[in-house]
């Protein structure tokens, strides 16, 4: 065991996240730090961040997650960090196993942590969701996001990767509305990236992506014995790869 405790900043990003902050900062008692990114939300987030006076709130223009999530990263006075989401709650066990990982001896830099992904307020099951995984818990001395992702963002991981056994809740779809602006605003960041890489927006593409998406996700990643959930997720997945390609195609038009 390491002979001195190890410090724990937890980072969050919003945007008009005050339907979800402040449960979510009730729930972080076990951080060393906590600092919230903000990008000049309009609505309550500012004033009930304020509200929690262990709380260091920042606001920073918002290009793109991957640029906030790294600029958050600078702003984190200890090596381990904690990322998470206005729309994630960690369970006792997971609280538990964060803070047993990293005073232990381990040799991984940086830690996955699968998500529950809940429909409304209950447990979404299939839909490509069964696996989801993400890096939430890791040294920031060896870890570093992609660059070039804008949205969905890549950490580059310097030495070994572990997994954690406990589980993150995502209360990712609170409604239609808000989960198809969600989507819309991802595939509007993918257009981007992919014209920053000069990649065409072929037509047949814009036609068959989504459709395989929606197939995929609804029929080989078993979206239908989610109901009718898994086909308004499945819906909503392939239509932000429509709205990328469509994007795309008039970004690449009017540099013409």
């Amino acid at each position: 065991m390491n002979s001195e405790k190890q410090k724990l900043s937890v980072l969050i990003i919003t945007l008009n996240e005050e339907q979800h902050i402040k449960p979510l900062l009730e729930d972080i008692d076990f951080a060393d730090e906590t600092i919230v990114v903000d990008s000049f939300s309009t609505d309550k987030t500012v004033s009930i961040v304020e509200s929690f006076k262990n709380v260091k709130l920042i606001q920073n223009p918002f290009t793109d997650y991957t640029s906030q999530r790294n600029f958050a990263l600078d702003q984190a006075k200890n090596q381990w960090v904690l990322f998470i989401d206005a729309d994630e709650r960690l369970t006792p066990e997971l609280k538990s196993e964060i803070v047993t990982t990293i005073n232990s001896e381990n040799t991984a830099s940086a830690f996955f942590i699968y998500r529950i992904f809940m429909f409304k307020n209950r447990r979404l099951n299939f839909s490509g969701w069964q696996t989801d995984k993400i890096f939430r818990l890791f040294n920031k001395s060896k870890c570093r996001y992609n660059e070039e992702r804008t949205v969905h963002e890549k950490l580059i991981v310097e030495g070994p990767i572990s997994t954690l056994k406990s589980k993150i809740i995502h209360f990712s779809y609170s409604s239609y509305e808000d989960y198809k602006s969600k989507m819309y605003n991802y595939g509007i960041l993918k257009a981007n990236e992919k014209l920053a890489k000069a990649i065409k927006p072929y037509f047949l593409l814009q036609l068959l992506h989504p459709l395989y998406t929606f197939l995929y996700q609804f029929i080989i990643r078993f979206g239908f014995l989610d109901g009718g959930k898994g086909v308004a997720i499945c819906y909503l997945n392939a239509y932000s790869v429509f709205i990328r390609y469509k994007e795309l195609r008039r970004l690449t038009s009017s540099r013409i």
